[in-house]
């Protein structure tokens, strides 16, 4: 599940889609007074985070891909989107701490204006029902899943201008709660909703 918020004329507007699909930039990868789009994507070196940033760079966004510790997927993401004609930056940050958010925009900044932002970093890190999972790893996740990704949406309603766009990844597991399984990770993400919602 993927809830979008869009900078508009007067507030924000808020969208929920049950699939992914591109939601910033055209195939020029121009905004409207010219500039290139500059899209921050969190998570953006592996899985889910790496084809979406395959799909922006295809359409043109310079890109600033975040991750936590694996530098050679990290590698291996940036070569090949900056194969296809783009500028890409990776930035090695935990997102759960103000010096980590602090740093991703940093570097943004040093490439261009930021146009988008896509919070997708995310983990569920075990299955298990909540009674056997260690309080601190219910800790983590939450603060992985939804304290990082408020974090990350605060930074960018600082910097974006009229026409950005901060993209929400979320999960099923939002609206069922994902009983016997890991309900603080279902807890996050329905928090991640409803932080969307109150942005719009």
């Amino acid at each position: 599940m993927v809830t979008l918020t869009t900078w508009g004329s007067s507030r924000l507007r808020h969208v929920t889609q049950a699939t992914p699909r591109a939601t910033t930039g055209r195939q020029s990868g121009r905004c409207d007074d010219g500039l290139m789009a500059l899209t921050i994507v969190t998570g953006g070196t592996r899985g889910i985070g790496a084809a979406i940033a395959t799909r922006l760079a295809r359409e043109g966004h310079d890109l600033v891909l975040g991750f936590s510790r694996d530098t050679e997927s990290a590698e291996r993401t940036a070569t090949a989107v900056r194969s296809l004609g783009v500028t890409c930056e990776t930035v090695r940050a935990d997102l759960t701490t103000d010096a980590g958010v602090e740093a991703l925009f940093a570097a943004a900044a040093g490439v261009g204006r930021v146009t988008g932002v896509v919070n997708n970093a995310g983990a569920t890190y075990r299955f298990a029902a909540l009674d056997r999972t260690p309080a601190e790893e219910v800790r983590r996740t939450i603060d992985l899943n939804l304290t990082g990704p408020i974090l990350v949406a605060r930074a960018a309603v600082g910097v974006l201008e009229r026409g950005g766009v901060v993209v929400n990844i979320t999960s099923g597991a939002a609206t069922i709660g994902s009983p016997g399984e890991y309900v603080h990770y279902a807890a996050a993400k329905a928090g991640l909703d409803a932080a969307t919602r109150g942005l719009g």
